[in-house]
């Protein structure tokens, strides 16, 4: 069982010391800093809120800003109005239902204050048990336990985890993706499909995921192919991949049906309380009573669609303006990234991508060294989700770098494909520190540079230099122990040797 192995104990006390410490920060800045007052969604609040309100409030407060406050609303009031639907609803389900678990705490708090401890502790345990769930994808597709721990590390430490802390869906996702990944690698397609239907349902960028079933599903009927009947097996390959795609396009399917029941046919509006109402009217939000929207009548009525074009501006190059160069440098770091390891990827095996994955050299009877790590062959369908999403998923399910809001993007990758961007972190590191001498070589200055990479990369911990040209030699596998927040470096001097919490 996993409780059992120490560097999945790591990586989940790591974990817990990132939370704690995330969740620390966020009372503090709430408290010492004005909230800047945007033209973003924000409802009143219709429920009279007392001290304890006033408390949770003051600490949890900073996890409900921007489009947490949708998920907030949805959760207390379901979808009123129109631009709600922009928003999957598998997350305040998720709300709701922890808000249950917190009815014995309803004669001191209000229904939004419980929804912010559902926030905190639900997101708090979505976070812990994804960055686990990637530690195991990561041993399992790179076959480097090394690897697969520092992966996990970075996952934690990702500027992007304001987005995996805060009211958003994206740790739920998360958790969800990786588990269904991992099912995936270990041959169990059913269950893997299903936790990625139930992701589609959580964020709509779960959709490009059926890529991960088609192409495992084409793996199998390649290699089967000279061993069973061909026609067989193509129509077998046909049935899978067309109960692939149903099953992740159900969910989001239903969900348009809804919206579309709820603004598109009559007698299918709920009352209101008034100032919703006029909150409406004053921000000039769509309700279910008005006029029927010009989505109604397409022939194929998408209202996620409509959204994305009416209320969030999204469209093909109209987020390049002058004034969104800063939103496009906090986007270039992850797309730089991306693009760099794909280059890399390509380069190293260009058979194997000119194949899509399915052929690793022009001669099949020709005995490869399996490569480990980053260069493994399992690593390309990763590598394309990574690379699907910066060009075409976005945050909105558009085109992400080309449409969407490249602020965004780096939470898209940050749920959607963190899997491939922390191992693609750890390639870079990887390459940084192939070029370097060896530990029979002795002491070499060159060392300082990968020390000070580290110590920059794990800023807020204690590292041991004195160790770290051991640690960098070939054949050795770095230790860590956290109590509290200090990180220290100890090494495994056996090749091969897996993680030790115990030293």
């Amino acid at each position: 069982m996993w409780p059992q192995d120490p560097s999945r104990k790591e990586v989940l006390r790591f974990a817990v010391s990132c939370r704690i410490l995330t969740l620390m920060l966020q009372a503090l800045f709430n408290a010492i800093i004005p909230d800047h007052h945007a033209e973003a969604f924000s409802p009143p609040r219709l429920a009279p809120s007392g001290f304890v309100d006033q408390l949770v409030d003051g600490l949890l407060g900073g996890l409900s800003r921007w489009d947490a406050e949708h998920f907030l609303f949805i959760a207390e009031h379901g979808y009123l109005y129109e631009h709600n639907f922009a928003f999957f609803p598998g997350f305040p389900l998720a709300l709701m239902v922890g808000t249950e678990l917190l009815r014995p705490l309803r004669g001191l708090l209000t229904l939004r204050s419980c929804l912010l401890i559902s926030v905190a502790s639900l997101n708090f345990l979505f976070f812990m048990l994804a960055a686990v769930a990637l530690h195991d994808l990561g041993c399992l597709v790179l076959h480097c336990p090394r690897q697969a721990f520092y992966a996990a590390l970075l996952f934690c430490l990702s500027p992007a985890n304001v987005f995996l802390a805060a009211g958003y869906s994206e740790a739920l996702f998360a958790l969800l993706t990786f588990s269904a990944m991992g099912q995936l690698e270990r041959g169990r397609v059913w269950t893997s499909g299903l936790l990625f239907a139930i992701a589609t349902g959580v964020r709509s960028n779960g959709l490009v995921s059926v890529g991960f079933l088609m192409h495992s599903q084409c793996q199998g009927f390649f290699s089967s192919l000279t061993m069973l009947n061909p026609l067989r097996q193509l129509f077998k390959l046909m049935a899978s991949l067309f109960l692939s795609v149903f099953t992740l396009g159900l969910p989001f399917a239903l969900f348009q049906y809804y919206a579309y029941t709820q603004f598109c046919l009559p007698g299918s509006a709920r009352p209101i309380p008034e100032p919703l109402v006029q909150l409406a009217v004053d921000k000039g939000y769509r309700i279910a009573e008005g006029n029927e929207p010009p989505w109604c009548f397409w022939d194929v009525p998408l209202i996620y669609s409509y959204i994305q074009d009416v209320y969030w501006n999204v469209g093909f190059l109209k987020y390049y303006k002058l004034r969104q160069v800063p939103n496009f440098l906090l986007a270039a770091p992850v797309a730089i990234l991306v693009v760099w390891a794909t280059w890399t990827y390509v380069t190293t095996h260009p058979w194997l991508c000119l194949t899509l994955g399915l052929q690793r050299s022009k001669n099949n009877k020709t005995l490869e060294k399996p490569n480990l790590g980053f260069l493994s062959p399992k690593v390309f369908v990763y590598l394309v989700h990574a690379a699907v999403l910066l060009l075409f998923g976005g945050s909105h399910q558009v085109f992400g770098l080309l449409h969407s809001y490249c602020v965004l993007v780096s939470s898209s990758l940050a749920s959607g494909s963190r899997a491939a961007v922390e191992i693609l972190k750890d390639c870079a590191l990887e390459a940084y520190c192939r070029g370097l001498p060896t530990r029979t070589k002795g002491p070499q200055k060159s060392y300082h540079g990968t020390f000070v990479s580290l110590e920059n990369l794990f800023s807020s911990h204690t590292i041991h230099s004195r160790l770290l040209p051991d640690l960098l030699a070939p054949g050795t596998t770095p230790t860590l122990q956290l109590p509290a927040l200090d990180m220290t470096w100890t090494l495994q001097g056996q090749a091969g040797s897996r993680l030790n919490p115990g030293v």
